[in-house]
């Protein structure tokens, strides 16, 4: 499957977010970004559920695409896959069930934080590889990435691959020289007191590097 385009994931954190997260998610739709994913890790399976099937009619509205983070088993699929376009599998998940969700047509990326993991990655349609920088969201997750690290990811895989962790639009340009096929980001649209603007600033940046 292609990436949404722009190819701009912002993920969920209800525990950074300023403004209530569905006001947020509107804004950053209303904003141009056509990707949601959530990931809400403190949530079990089907309060993350629930809370996807709440933010759906909003992703429709603007043809948007909503993915669901963590290792979402296919049985939840029922229920789940009437609200998501995909899942988003966490560092060492065992990616093999992703093959029944893609046969539905769903989108399946995953973490990664190693070059090893992106040079074994199979089945799966993207990669989200960070923290590219220092990230107050996902600290712990070791050492930034930097620019070049981000290419080194990028040469070892086929698939495209997403950067995340501390990214601001001032870092745009370098991210997509360095081989990104798009970026993720969450604390600085989740803390942003105009959550729109911060996305549009993203997005231009991204459209003036094509």
């Amino acid at each position: 499957m292609t990436l949404p385009d722009p190819p701009l994931l912002i993920v969920t954190d209800r525990g950074q977010a300023l403004l209530p997260l569905a006001e947020i998610v509107e804004a950053a739709l209303e904003a141009g970004c056509r990707w949601i994913g959530v990931r809400e890790k403190d949530l079990p399976t089907d309060k993350q559920i629930e809370l996807a099937q709440n933010l759906s009619p909003m992703t429709r509205r603007f043809g948007a695409h909503l993915t669901l983070h963590g290792n979402i088993p296919f049985s939840a699929s029922a229920s789940a896959a009437a609200a998501i376009d995909g899942i988003h599998l966490p560092d060492g998940a065992d990616a093999s069930p992703a093959r029944l969700w893609r046969q539905q047509g769903k989108l399946v990326g995953r973490s990664i934080h190693a070059v090893a993991q992106a040079k074994a990655a199979a089945e799966l349609d993207y990669l989200v590889a960070g923290p590219v920088y220092e990230s107050a969201s996902k600290p712990g997750y070791g050492p930034s990435l930097g620019r070049n690290g981000l290419a080194a990811f990028a040469r070892s895989t086929s698939l495209p691959v997403i950067a995340i962790g501390g990214v601001q639009p001032v870092h745009v340009g370098a991210l997509m020289k360095a081989g990104a096929a798009g970026l993720a980001v969450m604390g600085s649209v989740m803390r942003a007191s105009d959550p729109g603007r911060q996305v549009r600033a993203l997005i231009a940046l991204n459209e003036a590097r094509g």
